[in-house]
């Protein structure tokens, strides 16, 4: 059945379990629900667990998902009927309370939704992130009233238009937009080491052998905030400490966007919502893409910082401790240069992102009924 009459439009959210996928999802969940709107993300069991920045207003909704890309051949023969299965559920759940639009931001655990969603005939859109298709959002591109690119150009299917939105980054990101620059200088420097929500371990091999190989007079200022994976994080704590460097290890930093405003340089792998928050905020950065990228996407990403300046580009063949210390230690000892680099990734950033993917959705639901 629809909505009952005079009850807030439902916007159903479906998001993969990384941080690039629920981190703008949680952008449009926080802009919709500003406007009066009910929000429900649909997710499965591994996604909900990295929900937990979303507001407590928005329904998590778990579904059943798998992909071919992991398990051994049992799992495998399993992913059909687990993804079936939550397309039944997603069904379901869309009949009894009718969403005006569902919105897909890539990763299995957006299939349920999105074919649900083709099934009932319920306007649909979905989320790029980066400036090349995912899998699942090349599935759904000829299947959805609309595709909304992150990272501008996208490549795109034949005959498939994209909006060019932007990614949406979260309210404490948009709360320091363009905050202001403290530049290098011989005082506590913070450097933000980043590998996506699920670390990386080439930046926790190279990063503190590059840091502790910094002239002294550089290294003493140095503070280190560095997310790691878990079974990172006793050697790269030791290595810090043994360089004699001030440094926070975890597997998972919740207040980013606060470090990020802090730093006078981060050192990052290039996802598209690293990028997003880079730019909003506007900060120095070593880009390091992931290389294993089958389509390339994170050197897509980094494309529009390095053309600008406002980052510099490391592919991994080429990052060494040697290396990375040299690219570390011209920044750092040249102030407005540094600076320069902040002022110019700020010009690309476009904290507005989730207001104008929030004004698709709405114009995909159409008036509201009454």
């Amino acid at each position: 059945m629809a909505n009952p009459a005079g009850k807030a439009p439902l916007a159903v959210i479906a998001a993969g379990g990384t941080g690039g996928h629920m981190f703008p999802a949680q952008a449009l969940a926080e802009e919709l629900l500003a406007r009066g709107w009910r929000v429900v993300l649909s997710t499965d069991a591994r996604g909900a667990r990295y929900a937990g920045g979303f507001p407590d207003a928005v329904e998590r909704r778990v579904v059943g998902s798998a992909t071919f890309a992991r398990g051994g051949a049992v799992a495998k023969l399993a992913v059909p009927f687990r993804i079936l299965g939550g397309v039944v559920k997603a069904v379901a759940g869309m009949v009894s309370d009718r969403p005006a639009v569902v919105a897909g931001f890539g990763g299995y655990p957006s299939i349920p939704a999105l074919t649900a969603a083709t099934v009932l005939r319920i306007p649909r859109l979905i989320h790029e992130q980066n400036g090349v298709l995912g899998r699942v959002n090349e599935l759904f591109a000829k299947r959805v009233s609309a595709v909304a690119c992150g990272t501008w150009p996208t490549v795109l299917p034949k005959g498939v238009a994209g909006h060019q939105i932007g990614n949406p980054v979260r309210g404490a990101v948009r709360e320091r937009a363009a905050s202001p620059y403290i530049e290098p200088g011989n005082y506590p420097m913070s450097l933000v080491i980043i590998g996506g929500s699920q670390g990386a371990r080439v930046l926790s091999d190279v990063v503190p052998a590059a840091l502790a190989g910094l002239p002294d007079s550089l290294r003493q200022h140095v503070r280190v905030a560095h997310q790691a994976r878990p079974e990172d994080l006793d050697r790269v704590a030791a290595a810090y400490e043994a360089a004699g460097i001030p440094a926070e290890v975890e597997p998972f930093f919740a207040d980013i966007p606060r470090r990020f405003s802090e730093a006078q340089l981060v050192i990052s792998r290039s996802g598209a919502s690293t990028v997003a928050d880079l730019t909003v905020i506007g900060r120095p950065s070593i880009l390091v893409p992931y290389a294993a990228a089958i389509r390339g996407e994170q050197e897509a990403n980094a494309r529009g910082l390095v053309e600008a300046e406002a980052a510099v580009l490391m592919p991994e063949s080429m990052f060494t401790p040697e290396a990375l210390a040299a690219t570390i230690s011209t920044i750092l000892t040249t102030p407005q240069a540094a600076a320069r680099m902040a002022r110019a990734a700020t010009r690309l950033g476009l904290p507005d992102a989730a207001m104008a993917l929030a004004d698709l959705a709405e114009r995909l639901a159409g008036p509201p009924e009454h």
